[in-house]
């Protein structure tokens, strides 16, 4: 189940579509899901380095596609680094080393993270 969960959500990352490019700045409708996903890579960045599974920069490296596929400028960029960011610093307060609640969230958001990227590759991709 968890590598389903996990097949799809990398899967989802590679075919989330890029956005015709904005002439100002502002947000696209489907902005709140990605900071969500954002903030998600970013406790998988964290939990899973601490959790011994020696995937070495894999969240990181998703987060970057995510970015270049989206193209986002400005505020929207700045709020998606953000969000990665809210997401790995948040859990680095809380762990130090693997438990078994760490496991339990890294579990939930990988679910949690393939069902945002198969909602918006099925809403929005062209």
């Amino acid at each position: 189940m968890l590598r389903r969960a996990l097949a799809v959500l990398l899967t989802c990352l590679i075919l989330l579509p890029a956005t015709a490019a904005r002439a100002e700045d502002e947000a696209a409708p489907f902005d709140a899901d990605l900071q969500r996903l954002a903030e998600i890579l970013g406790a998988l960045h964290y939990l899973r380095g601490i959790c011994g599974t020696n995937e070495g920069q894999k969240w990181r490296t998703q987060m970057q596609a995510l970015v270049e596929a989206e193209t986002p400028s400005g505020d929207r960029r700045t709020r998606m680094i953000a969000s990665f960011n809210r997401g790995y610093n948040g859990f680095q307060q809380t762990y130090r080393t693997c438990t078994p609640a760490a496991n339990l969230v890294v579990r939930r958001y990988l679910v949690e993270g393939a069902d945002i990227s198969r909602n918006l590759t099925s809403r929005y991709a062209n």
